[in-house]
């Protein structure tokens, strides 16, 4: 025997609006669209309609109540019964939970959808600043139709399926839910003789001239917004935007970290002994390095403002220069012999291995 108290989960002495609050909170729980394709909520959902068709029944819930049993009670119950106490019960919550139809939906006017276009640049063109033609393919509105799609942009008649509501209605076990027509995606209308440009479609693709300028100091990441470049909007409805994302070549000689760049540059044993002067090319013109006597393989030297202009502030990053030994692979007899007489007029003992030397630290400090 089925006890209508125990599936609503209240007592025999609850109220009208305890029995109606018990409900709502069931039936929110196990409604079939919360648990799609699961049947132990289904048959829960028709369990917790019928309690609730009894004991919201006083008549019914008093042959429940003296009887204890479910004939007369049970039997008949169908979408009748539910039905007429659905807009009392349910009218403030499923009006949110499955969204409130209220006539047709019309031709809104919706943004287009923003378009990416990745912008390759060389160094130089990141420290001064460009300008780039570019053309972006995208869908603009029909001419022609206008965006309407119809011939000449008149020829719409009323959709069959919805008989021109926007909305199809079906019955889903208790309910009878409506949802936008899929034939006239809710507008009401159909096209019946399509735009002879678009073939119905409101839009043709085409490639369109953009003008940008790019800034200086861009960098690899960065995005610029083109306004109003993007996809043609919808239904007379404002086109979206372009986002141009910078990528930067690498270069062949700089590197670049944040806005500084960074080099190498070799120079000679003679020119690391004696000093000297060598002039390097930085991005806006040469520059001249002085090397002082006895530079060692890695110093770096730094050069203020040679760097890249920093995007939207004042200024520039550095440049730095790392100079490095260029140690001849190749020498002549007579340039073999001066080395050997400098490494015995400077006591340096050119037979002796790299291996000797370090046995000779270690042993020194041995001792």
């Amino acid at each position: 025997m089925k006890d209508y108290y125990q599936t609503l989960e209240i007592d025999k002495n609850a109220t009208d609006v305890d029995i109606k609050k018990a409900y709502r909170r069931l039936a929110l729980k196990y409604h079939p669209d919360r648990n799609p394709d699961d049947k132990k909520a289904e048959e829960k959902f028709k369990e917790i309609n019928e309690a609730y068709s009894c004991l919201s029944d006083s008549q019914k819930r008093d042959n429940f109540d003296t009887y204890g049993t479910s004939e007369g009670v049970g039997a008949g119950f169908g979408f009748g019964d539910f039905t007429s106490n659905f807009g009392d019960v349910f009218g403030d919550i499923f009006g949110d939970f499955f969204g409130t139809f209220t006539g047709r939906r019309g031709k809104r006017p919706t943004k287009g959808h923003d378009l990416r276009y990745d912008l390759d640049l060389n160094l130089s063109e990141t420290v001064f600043g460009t300008s780039k033609n570019i053309n972006i393919p995208r869908w603009e509105t029909c001419e022609d139709c206008k965006g309407n799609g119809s011939k000449d942009g008149l020829h719409l008649s009323t959709c069959t399926p919805c008989k021109g509501t926007g909305q199809t209605k079906f019955q889903q076990g208790f309910f009878t839910i409506a949802k936008t027509c899929r034939k006239c995606n809710g507008t009401g209308k159909i096209i019946t003789e399509p735009c002879t440009m678009c073939k119905g479609a409101g839009k043709l693709k085409k490639q369109r001239p953009v003008s940008l300028k790019i800034p200086p100091g861009v960098d690899t990441g960065i995005k610029l917004r083109v306004s109003g470049e993007g996809e043609a909007g919808n239904f007379g409805g404002p086109p979206g935007d372009l986002y141009v994302f910078i990528n930067v070549k690498p270069h062949p000689f700089f590197k670049r970290k944040e806005n500084d760049l960074h080099c190498e540059v070799p120079i000679s044993f003679i020119q690391a002994t004696l000093g000297g002067e060598f002039e390097i090319p930085t991005m806006d013109g040469n520059a001249s390095v002085k090397i002082p006597q006895g530079t060692p393989s890695g110093r770096v030297f730094h050069l203020r403002g040679k760097g890249v202009p920093r995007l939207g502030g004042y200024g520039k990053g550095d440049l730095f220069i790392t100079v490095y030994i260029d140690v001849p692979k190749k020498l002549t007899s007579r340039q073999k012999e001066l080395l050997q007489e400098y490494a015995r007029i400077s006591g340096e003992e050119t037979q002796k291995s790299f291996v000797d030397k370090i046995k000779d630290i270690f042993k020194e400090q041995t001792n």
